[in-house]
């Protein structure tokens, strides 16, 4: 098999399979409640080591990630995957359960960085970003789609014997992934002027867009029942969201090499502001449709291209690791400041304004980080 296809595969369906708890989490919260009885708190706190161990792996990483063979590393982060969701099955315990889905997300958020740091390394880290959301996008859909049904028969254990089996079948595409030493001496001579600046500013437009939507996303549907949208509107609206959010991650993978990233950057960010706008007062449906809708084709669209941004630089994937961080941060910042403030102001124009100004920040500080001139990178 021709080596490019080999390791885009590699990026996009590693990276699609090891978030899946999360992107199904609605379908698994409700399981672990009727199966194992959980309250609201032990649930949350379940989903919260999960995402916090994603982003944990970030720290290791920065030890291993220019001293170690990525595609080692990639096989046995996956073979600890396989393994504790295997033992998920078996937990007979809350502790016990805790435990292994650290262990699950802590080598899931290892091949994330991997996948994150080798599309860095790609001709057009747009495209490949652009494809990365995809799968993960359709991937999440899916499971909401199949595991309910699959939950009724075999309860939670399905979940867990699917992600095991499914990494499984991906660990031959573990050799596709560059070695992390050759990329990083590619890159260690093709240091930017200010750099160093500049990647502070493109982190710093990551965590500020993942505050917006993260803030914005956790309350929209208390924003549509606040301006007296139904409960099955709002949920159908939410569901064709789903695929506004694949249509946009397919569009940034489609055009990110054919138009001008900065042109792109303007366009997504206005459409992400004006979804936010457009959900003060009290919304009508069609209104409130139209912000959802744009919101999620707005936000999945620019995120491949931020961190194309991010990857041109650098190379080595040491910012990339870093990402891997702030997202996790920025999505558990977002609804924490968001609720504070619906609280405070007792309503959600407070948290919609805020949100506006912050996405038009992350622009200001995305387009400012970029390099004044193209590097060359490995094809991918």
């Amino acid at each position: 098999m021709p080596t490019q296809p080999y390791r885009l595969a590699a990026i996009v369906l590693f990276a699609a399979i090891t978030p899946t708890i999360l992107m199904t989490a609605p379908a698994v919260a409700a399981q672990l409640a009727s199966q194992w009885q959980l309250n609201p708190a032990r649930i949350g706190d379940l989903f919260s080591v999960e995402l916090g161990a994603m982003s944990l792996a970030t720290l290791p990483a920065w030890f291993w990630l220019k001293r170690v063979d990525w595609p080692s590393a990639a096989l046995v982060a996956a073979l600890v995957f396989i393994v504790a969701n295997l033992l998920s099955m078996l937990a007979d315990t809350y502790a016990a359960l805790l435990l292994l889905r650290f262990a699950s997300a802590l080598a899931g958020g290892s091949l994330m960085i991997i996948c994150l740091a080798s599309a860095a390394a790609s001709a057009n880290p747009g495209r490949v970003y652009g494809l990365w959301v995809m799968g993960q996008l359709i991937v999440g859909a899916l499971g909401l789609l199949v595991l309910p049904g699959l939950f009724g028969q075999f309860g939670l254990n399905a979940c867990y014997l699917i992600l095991a089996g499914l990494m499984t079948l991906l660990l031959p595409l573990a050799k596709a992934f560059p070695a992390g030493s050759s990329v990083a001496q590619a890159s260690s001579g093709s240091s930017l002027p200010g750099s160093r600046c500049k990647a502070v500013l493109g982190i710093g437009a990551v965590l500020g867009f993942y505050i917006s939507l993260g803030g914005v996303w956790t309350f929209i549907g208390a924003l549509g029942a606040n301006a007296g949208v139904s409960a099955s509107h709002s949920g159908e609206i939410l569901a064709i969201a789903t695929l506004m959010g694949i249509a946009g991650a397919a569009s940034a993978s489609l055009i990110s090499a054919r138009l001008p990233r900065g042109m792109l950057l303007l366009v997504g960010y206005a459409l992400m502001a004006a979804a936010v706008l457009l959900l003060l007062g009290q919304p009508a449906l069609l209104r409130f449709a139209l912000a959802a809708l744009l919101f999620k084709f707005s936000w999945t669209f620019i995120l491949p291209l931020v961190l194309a941004c991010l990857a041109d630089l650098d190379h080595s994937g040491k910012l990339m690791n870093a990402s891997n961080l702030v997202i996790g941060g920025g999505l558990a910042i977002g609804p924490a400041v968001a609720g504070r403030l619906i609280e405070v102001s007792g309503g959600f124009t407070l948290l919609l304004l805020g949100a506006a100004v912050i996405t038009l920040l992350s622009l200001v500080m995305i387009l400012t980080s970029r390099p004044n001139y193209p590097t060359e990178l490995e094809p991918v």
